[in-house]
Order: structure tokens, then C-alpha cells, then sequence
């Protein structure tokens, strides 16, 4: 048996952006604050990775600027930070004696660069850029960097002076190349060059390349793990080797949370699994492995030697280190594993939770203030909250000095350990229901007792003298008093009425917000939280700067079907029966006026569809990039023999009238978790214009015409029949 290998993954958290910007919201002032030294968490990474026996150490995609620079990659200053971080990275003691592959941008004959950066005892072994580069929903990479075009070619890069006095080199190897150790050989791959369909690590198998290193910047969706499984585990089954995937892991300072997921993998078998989810800076994640397993697993692949027999070559940059020792014979060997999958109900509590986390302790703000109505929506929000709190208690209860650092910051108590979740909850989260004369008494109690369950700090106010006086202003200036619907009223002042209860929740959200612990005592200003599905953003069923405006909206990226299996979840998972109540109830905005006390308005009646038609909707449009009349002709199948194609075409046509009309709204939309596909965040996931032509009429007419077609069809078979 050949000797054993072992390497390790850290997971080091997103980091700040060079020069970070400030973001102030109009309540108070807040200022994104970066997470520990980029190289200090870089250097814990390695040194925890050689306390486990590693002796080749892989971080994400560019992690030591951190990959949601943005524009900022465009200054100077972030190359100039980069150097300086990889500079006390070389003179490190921590990073003698084992490989070392970190992430950053690189500028090359004034091109900049997606690069990995390999070295090994204050010596840059090979710098290698990223071949492919991501370009489509929240990838821009194109916008910073170029891709390395030449395959299986080198150039030489001269070092700037400030690592030249450290390495004492003058140029090193820049391109397309591979590492030949004493006892093996690594090829490196950068995140989106898995995705692609012709990956390097096909051709760098066929030349021999034993390992596969990939560095990668991938946020989470619901369900994409899945995928990234399978891409590594089939990248070794059809050609053997051993691959190793460390990702980032946190927020990025803006809508996507990048979700971890290393993994090591052999032959198309896990043998370890990192986490998806956790509040931890830096997690490591090691297997140690037999290099002769891949030999023998190649040696029998007949296709696939024949194939290696004809590939070009890649070129080898030689290394006098050795990644197996002769003493490590007798070392156990990691064990191939099934991969533990999370359910939807799981991720939606684990993944936003830590977003909020992360947005909470970086903000320097002292918790949240969300308007609890007593729906499904809000209520989803406040269990995320929850679900934080639960993380955060255990972090502290298994040892995380960092998350305990924050906690006491985020509390300003010097000595608090938080133990219990619904006492940390009551400190860190303020709910209030908003009552109106349109409000049922049903929905505040169900507010009222989910926020006795969580132990949330609860408020209930009317804002019925806040309505009353503005509309007196309106009368004073115009003699005219508007009326609901449902009292004589035009569609236009039904909709005004509405709209004047929601705009002026949000006022008062934010002064709660701004003024609630100051008024208690206590110091700080709370993060205000929106509570709008994927589903109404996407139709534009909200108010504009009503309660959907918030700082920041974690369940922005769920589907209301997805929420309602999550909370569900979470009545299971919490044990709390208010819940269920809320589960069983119709979703309604509560803005008109009440019919013998009770709800006379729902959601699905005002929007002419249901949240899972919705739903299909939002998927058909962003996912298989359809226009109304191809959507048309999709659903006619779809929902054979449960509409006729006239109701089919009606629905089909509403939707896209709505949606345009109320396409302007996303711009405003509220900066939300990422976590749909389907998602219409105008920002940079889903650009498109925001002034549409409601009629669509030429698109609407080809639908007539074809509803018009099948139902002559329909007359003709049956004028056909006896």
C-alpha cells in the first residue's frame, strides 16, 4: 500500500470588501463592519489544517479579499491589500511546511485575474488563473476579471518588490500548469470550471493528475447542494482521482450567503462532508487517503487510458515536498460516506438564520424590530429570528468564543452567555402588531401568541389616529373624504385607503425601530425586518415603502409554498402550537374593512391566482426563459383537464399584465436572502426593464388566436360525434 495522504479544507467566512462602504439607512446609522483580518483567518485555517496532520491546505475562491468585492475589484487598492495579506501569509511561521493554495485577484501585463496563488515554505510554487469565469444571475465576473485563454501554457510573472524581498524570487509560473510533488501530482480548478461542460480536470486526469483542488465562490439556493454533490462525485467516477472542494461560507455583505459544503471525494465516493451551515469563522475539514486506491481504480478503465495515451500534456512545475511520509502507513484511513442532505424546511432555517446573523453582528446594531401581523409571512420571519437564536446558543454552548465575543458586543453585557433561545430572542428581537379598525381579533391573538412563544419582546399599538389624521389633512386641503369599496367607493380610493394604513406601518416601524430600546432604557437602534415572499415580489403584490421596505428581508428569496413547509418545520422542531393556527389560516392583507368582524379580503382572491400557480409562473419565466405564449403552450399541457385553454390564457395573461404594471416596484424591493432561482431582485439577478406595455398586445393576441384555434378544434370533434 502506498502511503497515505492528507489535506485539509478550511472554510474562512466571506470578508469584508476592500474599503467597504457604508450603508446608512434613514432610521439610524450603521456601518457594515468587516469580520476578523482576512489574514488571520486565513492563517487559523492553515494552522488548525496542520494540527490535523495536513500537509496541502485549499481556501475558496478568492478569500483573501473576499469574493463580494464587486466594483471594488477595480481599484488598486484591493491588489494592493491582496499582496500585503499574502506577503505575512509567506513570512508566516504557520505556513512552513505544507502547501498552501489561497485566492485572490492578481494583475498580469495589466490584465486583472481570478487567481490561485500556490507556495510553500516563503516560496510561490505556481500562480494560476481561472479559465472559466461565472457570468450569468449573480455572477459578473466579466465585469472585473479576464479569463486565462491559453491552455496548458505558462508565462512568466514578475513578482512585485514587496514579495520579492520575501521569496527572494524574481518571476514565477503563471498559467495553465500542474504541481508534480515527490509523490503525486495536483491540478487545480476554480469553482465555475466544474460547472462548465468541458471541466480542466478531464484533461488534467488523462495527463495523470492525481488530485484536484477546487476553489470555490458558490451561494446557496434551496436544493443546489445536489447538484455541487454530484458535479464533484461524478468529476472522479468515470476517471478516478481524488477532489477536494472548500467554498466560502456567510453573508457577502449584500443578498447571498455562500453555504460551505467542502468536500472530499475519491473515485466518485464522499469520504468527508464540511458544513452547509454554521455561525463558526473558520472550519477545517481533513481525510486522509491512499494514493494507490486511484491507481488501481484508473487501471482497469480501458476507455479511459486509451484516452490518456493521445492527451496533450500540461506543464509541470516541480516540487520538492511530498504530501505522504513513509510513517504514515499505519494511519487510518477516512471512510466513504452518504452524503447528509438537509430538507427545504432545514435549509430555509439554518441558511437565512445565519445571514441574519452575520448582517446583525456586522451592522453594530443592537437586534431587530419586525411587524408581526399574525400571517404566515411575518410569522416565517420571526421563526428565522428564532432559529438564530438557536444557533447561537448552541455555538456558545460547544465553545465559539467568537460568536460569545459578539453576542455580549451586539448586548453590550460584558459578561452575558446566552443559554436559553427564547431569552436570548426576548433581547434581540421586538415584534408589534399594528392594529387598524380593518384588523380581526384573530390575527392579533395569533401574533400575541407566537411572540409568547419565541419570548420575543411584543408591542401592540393601533395606527387608526395616524390614518384618521392624515386623511383629515386630505380633506382639509381637498373637501373630499374617500371611501372603501365596500362603503361606495371607487377602485381607485378603495386602493388609496389600503395603501395609507400600509405606508404608514412602515413610518412607525421605523421609529419603533429607531426610538423602542432607547425608550426602555437600553442603548442602540434595531434592524428593521421585511417579511415579503418571492411569490408578491415577483407579482408586485405589496405596497410601495409600505411594511415590505425594511433594511433587510430574509425570507425575500422563499416561495410562500417553501415557507409554509418551513414553518411547519418549525412547529415541529420549536414545539410551538401557535404555529399551527397561523398554518390553518388565509392569507389576507387586512386592509378593508372587516364583514361582521371577520375577514372578507384573502390574498389568492385579490391576486386571481394561488401561491403555487404563482409559483409556476415565476418558475417558467426566469428559469425556462418564457414569454407569455410560450408559457401559454407550456401550461395547456400542464394543466390538462384542470382548465380549459380560455381559463388557462386568462391566467396566464393576468399574471403578465400585473407583473408588468407593477414591474416598477422592484426597484425598491428590500435587499433579501437569496434563495430562488426565480427571484426578481432588479438589482442584479433579474434586470429588466421596469416600464412594460400591460397589454402586451401582440404576445396576448397570439395567445387569443390560439385559444380561438383549439376551441373550433373542439366544436369540430364534437359536431363529428353522434
Amino acid at each position: 500500500m502506498a502511503p497515505a495522504a492528507r489535506w485539509g479544507l478550511p472554510m474562512p467566512p466571506v470578508h469584508a470588501r476592500a474599503r467597504q462602504a457604508s450603508y446608512l439607512p434613514s432610521h439610524s446609522p450603521w456601518v457594515l463592519n468587516p469580520p476578523p483580518s482576512p489574514s488571520l483567518s486565513v492563517r487559523a485555517g492553515i494552522e488548525i489544517a496542520k494540527q490535523k496532520g495536513a500537509r496541502y491546505r485549499l481556501g475558496p475562491e478568492l478569500e483573501i479579499c473576499g469574493y463580494g468585492c464587486w466594483d471594488h475589484y477595480h481599484e488598486s487598492d484591493t491588489l494592493l491589500h491582496s499582496l500585503q495579506v499574502l506577503a505575512a501569509l509567506l513570512v508566516s511561521p504557520v505556513t512552513q511546511d505544507i502547501i498552501c493554495d489561497v485566492g485572490m485577484p492578481v494583475m498580469h501585463r495589466g490584465v486583472r485575474y481570478n487567481c490561485r496563488v500556490l507556495f510553500l515554505n516563503r516560496r510561490i510554487l505556481l500562480i494560476r488563473p481561472k479559465m472559466a469565469l461565472a457570468n450569468e444571475g449573480n455572477y459578473q465576473e466579466l465585469r472585473w476579471f479576464t479569463p486565462w485563454s491559453r491552455s496548458r501554457q505558462t508565462e512568466e510573472y514578475f513578482l512585485p518588490r514587496m514579495i520579492q524581498e520575501v521569496t527572494e524570487q524574481e518571476t514565477v509560473p503563471f498559467g495553465d500548469a500542474v504541481l508534480a510533488t515527490q509523490d503525486t501530482c495536483i491540478g487545480s480548478e476554480v469553482c465555475e470550471e466544474l460547472w462548465t461542460p468541458h471541466s480542466p480536470h478531464i484533461d488534467m486526469g488523462l495527463d495523470g493528475v492525481e488530485i484536484f483542488t477546487n476553489a470555490s465562490g458558490s451561494h446557496h439556493v434551496l436544493r443546489k447542494a445536489h447538484a455541487r454533490v454530484d458535479l464533484v462525485t461524478m468529476a472522479t467516477s468515470k476517471n478516478g482521482g481524488i477532489y477536494l472542494l472548500a467554498n466560502q461560507k456567510g453573508c457577502d455583505g449584500d443578498r447571498l450567503y455562500y453555504d460551505g459544503c467542502a468536500m472530499v471525494a475519491m473515485n466518485g465516493r464522499v469520504f468527508a462532508q464540511g458544513s452547509q451551515f454554521s455561525l463558526a469563522d473558520v472550519e477545517v475539514l481533513t481525510a486522509t487517503l491512499d494514493l494507490e486506491d486511484v491507481r488501481s481504480y484508473r487501471a482497469e478503465i480501458s476507455s479511459r487510458n486509451l484516452a490518456a495515451s493521445r492527451v496533450s500534456p500540461y506543464p509541470r512545475v516541480k516540487v520538492d515536498f511530498a504530501l505522504s511520509h513513509r510513517e504514515d502507513v499505519p494511519e487510518p484511513l477516512s471512510e466513504a460516506l452518504e452524503w447528509k442532505y438537509h430538507s427545504v424546511g432545514e435549509e430555509i432555517s439554518l441558511g437565512p438564520a445565519c445571514w441574519l446573523w452575520d448582517f446583525l453582528r456586522r451592522s453594530q446594531q443592537a437586534g431587530f424590530f419586525l411587524p408581526l401581523s399574525g400571517g404566515i409571512d411575518s410569522a416565517a420571519t420571526a421563526c428565522l429570528v428564532y432559529s438564530m437564536c438557536h444557533q447561537v446558543c448552541e455555538a456558545v454552548k460547544d465553545g465559539n468564543q467568537d460568536v460569545l465575543a459578539d453576542v455580549r458586543a451586539i448586548t453590550s453585557q460584558v459578561s452575558y452567555t446566552p443559554q436559553d433561545p427564547q431569552e436570548l430572542c426576548g433581547r434581540l428581537l421586538t415584534t408589534c402588531y399594528m392594529a387598524s379598525e380593518n384588523s380581526s381579533q384573530e390575527t392579533s391573538d395569533r401574533a400575541r401568541e407566537l411572540a409568547e412563544q419565541i419570548g420575543s419582546h411584543h408591542v401592540r399599538l393601533s395606527i387608526d389616529p395616524a390614518v384618521k389624521a392624515v386623511m383629515g389633512i386630505f380633506h382639509l386641503v381637498t373637501g373630499k373624504s374617500p371611501r372603501f369599496a365596500a362603503h361606495g367607493g371607487s377602485s381607485r380610493e378603495n386602493v388609496a385607503l389600503q395603501n395609507i394604513q400600509a405606508r404608514l406601518r412602515m413610518v412607525i416601524t421605523y421609529l419603533f425601530a429607531q426610538l423602542s430600546l432607547w425608550s426602555r432604557g437600553a442603548g442602540g437602534g434595531l434592524l428593521v425586518l421585511g417579511s415579503t415572499n418571492v411569490d408578491e415580489s415577483l407579482l408586485g403584490y405589496l405596497t410601495k415603502y409600505d411594511c415590505s421596505s425594511a433594511d433587510i428581508n430574509p425570507i425575500g428569496g422563499v416561495s410562500k409554498t417553501d415557507l409554509r413547509t418551513f414553518v411547519q418545520f418549525c412547529a415541529e422542531r420549536f414545539q410551538l402550537p401557535a404555529l399551527q393556527r397561523i398554518l390553518a389560516a388565509p392569507a389576507t392583507a387586512e386592509l378593508e374593512p372587516l364583514a361582521d368582524g371577520r375577514v372578507s379580503q384573502t390574498d389568492e382572491e385579490d391576486m386571481g391566482m394561488t401561491y403555487e400557480e404563482l409559483s409556476v409562473f415565476g418558475r417558467l419565466r426566469k428559469l425556462a426563459k418564457m414569454g407569455p405564449y410560450s408559457m401559454f403552450c407550456r401550461l395547456l399541457h400542464t394543466w390538462a383537464g384542470v382548465y380549459t385553454p380560455r381559463q388557462v390564457a386568462d391566467k396566464v395573461k393576468r399574471f403578465f399584465a400585473t407583473y408588468s404594471v407593477n414591474r416598477h416596484k422592484a426597484a425598491t424591493l428590500t435587499p433579501a436572502c437569496h434563495a430562488e432561482n426565480y427571484s426578481p431582485d432588479d438589482s442584479r439577478f433579474d434586470p429588466r426593464p421596469l416600464l412594460y406595455r400591460s397589454g402586451w398586445p401582440w404576445q396576448f393576441r397570439c395567445v387569443d388566436t390560439q385559444v380561438l384555434q383549439l376551441e373550433r378544434g373542439q366544436r369540430q370533434d364534437l359536431d363529428g360525434v353522434d
